[in-house]
């Protein structure tokens, strides 16, 4: 079985993920009489779906993302199409952007897929570097992490209004209890997604070892995240918000807190990974 890691450590937080998503329903039904479920189930389908659409629109726009063109980038286009039929999946449209730093990211699902390079980092990395990095970007589409994500957020938010609405209903209604309100909303939404993120640090282990395994060998791609982390040491000048950088092949993680709240796993581990 492929990524049995995964597949665990998927079940189990999703079995965490659907617990805190029934109590929620299960408030709603105190709160408000047993009718309100199928609203409840409505609304929470139409939420993940409005963040979906929006999120994929918000992180193109948010780096001023314009179409790769393929009469310039011709090899480019051809690694995207041989390692897409290797993976059983679309051929993804391909993007440019200037971020400020070398980077590339992933979003949509398969059919509808997008994989957004910097040019950055086209000028940076090496052609066998360049593939190995389009392969992981490949791999999250395959696998369905953006949409994975995606929900996992989505639950976080049902989540966090649950309880906000628990503070506001038992309390005196008063300014006091409106940011109460807020602050244990806040905590409990965040308290939810140390699932989601530990879930998104181990798809980017996923994602390298599937592109390990698509272009032959782990040593292209780990090089190119070397680079690529020299490359971020002026992330100051990225022009790539917390949002996008959720979804970049590199993310930073420094103090133990940060590697709790991060998406990315240590850049370090990954390469030693790579290259066993």
């Amino acid at each position: 079985m492929k990524h049995v890691g995964l597949k665990l450590r998927m079940a189990f937080v999703g079995a965490v993920l659907a617990a805190f998503y029934l109590v929620a329903v299960g408030i709603a039904m105190v709160l408000f009489g047993p009718g309100v479920w199928p609203i409840a189930v409505v609304g929470s389908v139409l939420l993940v779906g409005f963040q979906y659409k929006v999120g994929k629109w918000a992180a193109l726009r948010s780096v001023g993302a314009e179409a790769l063109s393929e009469e310039q980038y011709p090899q480019i286009h051809q690694q995207v199409r041989q390692l897409s039929r290797d993976m059983g999946i679309e051929k993804p449209e391909l993007k440019v952007a200037r971020m400020g730093v070398p980077n590339a990211f992933a979003v949509g699902r398969k059919g509808a897929g997008v994989v957004v390079i910097s040019a950055e980092l086209m000028q940076l990395l090496d052609d066998d570097e360049l593939e190995g990095v389009l392969a992981h970007e490949l791999a999250h589409i395959a696998n369905r992490d953006v949409v994975t994500m995606v929900i996992g957020q989505g639950i976080a938010s049902i989540v966090g209004v649950a309880a906000q609405f628990i503070v506001l209903v038992t309390g005196d209604n008063d300014i006091a209890d409106f940011f109460l309100a807020i602050v244990v909303g806040n905590l409990v939404q965040f308290m939810v997604m140390l699932f989601v993120l530990a879930i998104s640090r181990y798809r980017e282990y996923v994602a390298d070892a599937d592109a390990k395994d698509a272009i032959g060998g782990g040593d292209p791609l780990a090089r190119a995240l070397e680079k690529i982390s020299s490359g971020n040491e002026r992330a100051g000048e990225s022009a790539v918000d917390d949002q996008v950088s959720a979804l970049c092949i590199f993310g930073r993680s420094g103090s133990l807190v940060s590697k709790l709240v991060s998406t990315h796993p240590p850049t370090e581990e990954r390469i030693r990974r790579l290259r066993e």
